[in-house]
């Protein structure tokens, strides 16, 4: 069985501000769209942001490799290269980071790159990259 590309529905608060972050600062190429939702290419997987006028505060925190998390949150696993593309495009862009990038559980089963940013309504974005993609599912 091939891998088939994932759909996300997630609320924003601005349409426009959503479309320049995943837009612009992203690189997502844009889909269909209407006045209250716009579908982006993430990473090849579908990504729908939906118009919502008030968003949930409801946000945790959990503590994974001495660095605290936001549950919940998502993203993709990308290949080690783009990964650090990906890391500098956003310094770049001067996001603000829920963690910078860095390598989390060094040298341990799981080793990978991560890093956390927030879209402008809030929510949290994980981006990981593995260099022996074994360790995704390594235990």
């Amino acid at each position: 069985m091939s891998l088939r590309p994932f759909h996300l529905a997630i609320p924003v608060d601005d349409l426009n501000a959503a479309r320049h972050f995943y837009g612009t600062v992203l690189a997502c190429r844009i889909g269909r769209e209407s006045s209250r939702w716009i579908d982006f290419d993430f990473f090849g997987h579908q990504l729908t942001v939906h118009l919502k006028a008030h968003k949930s505060e409801d946000q945790a925190l959990n503590e994974v490799d001495q660095q605290q998390v936001p549950v919940p949150h998502f993203g993709v696993i990308l290949d080690w290269e783009p990964w650090q593309q990906l890391a500098e495009s956003l310094q770049q862009h001067e996001v603000d980071w829920i963690i910078e990038p860095r390598v989390r559980f060094q040298g341990q089963v799981g080793e990978q790159g991560t890093l956390f940013i927030r879209d402008p309504a809030g929510n949290a974005l994980e981006f990981k990259a593995f260099q022996d993609d074994a360790q995704i599912f390594a235990h």
